[in-house]
């Protein structure tokens, strides 16, 4: 029985029609060059009035190149709530440009109806010196940006700063987590980056989950609290860009890796899709 709280939002071609059964798919794709990786706020107002009143509580979409997008998703919510993104990147970067997939939790965090966002599953170098200096300290400071990144990926001095996870003992803080969230609904965003590379073929660095953990995460979660809503990107896409200057820095930001090839991203990703997603959306 098709979901009508899902939906596909096509973007870049990441996923096949109607992948997982959902409850429609809308055709974006005219709009993915021009949002790709980063968008003047002029574009991104356009986007979101053409979409608002199609927005569904859980949205399937492209690549991490859009993962600004979820900050648009969160319009929808008109209750107080905790964000829960499972990212290889924090996306905390205070620099311009302001709406783009490396500062987007920025814009997240200028609602308030946001409680608090915490960030699970960091494995990249945005926490080492001099990176981090560009992440949203106030925020920190102030208790309502929350991270737990693997500490396998540290230097000596973000292990001083961040107590982390490690693969032996993540479930156990999860967990402790999310039994903490009994007065708290939450949205869940899940970049497939978060996902170790044998698991999720991206256009990122990647992590060190594995789709099974992420599914046995959400399920804790539901134990605990209220899953409102959640998204899904992070699949492989060929990049396309509409203006130069998007493409100039989207180019010089992304890892330098060969492409994986399409076909076989899509049938890894969605592997990975099939176990994640029923446990995002309550169907598991």
């Amino acid at each position: 029985m098709l979901n009508t709280d899902t939906q596909l939002i096509d973007l870049d071609g990441a996923w096949p029609v109607n992948p997982l059964d959902l409850g429609r798919s809308l055709d974006c794709r005219s709009w993915g060059p021009k949002l790709r990786y980063c968008a003047p706020t002029s574009i991104i107002h356009s986007f979101f009035e053409e979409i608002a009143g199609k927005v569904t509580p859980f949205t399937l979409y492209g690549s991490g190149d859009f993962h600004h997008l979820t900050a648009i998703w969160l319009r929808q919510i008109t209750t107080p709530f905790v964000l829960i993104s499972f990212d290889n990147h924090p996306d905390w970067d205070t620099r311009p440009p302001h709406w783009c997939c490396g500062t987007w939790m920025n814009r997240a965090l200028e609602s308030a109806l946001l409680k608090k966002a915490v960030i699970w599953g960091c494995a990249n170098f945005e926490f080492n010196p001099p990176h981090r200096w560009f992440a949203n300290h106030a925020a920190l400071r102030a208790g309502r940006l929350e991270v737990w990144p693997w500490i396998e990926r540290f230097g000596p001095s973000a292990r001083r700063r961040w107590a982390g996870i490690t693969a032996e003992n993540w479930k156990e803080r999860f967990a402790a987590f999310a039994a903490g969230l009994s007065d708290s609904p939450v949205y869940v965003t899940i970049d497939m980056d978060c996902l170790q590379p044998e698991v999720a073929a991206t256009d990122w660095e990647q992590g060190l989950f594995t789709a099974e953990d992420i599914a046995w995460a959400l399920g804790t979660l539901r134990k605990s609290t209220t899953i409102i809503g959640g998204d899904l990107c992070g699949a492989h896409s060929p990049a396309q860009y509409l203006r130069w200057t998007q493409r100039r820095t989207a180019l010089i930001d992304h890892p330098k890796k060969p492409a994986p090839d399409t076909e076989s991203a899509v049938r890894t990703n969605l592997i990975a899709a099939r176990q994640i997603w029923p446990a995002l959306v309550g169907a598991a």
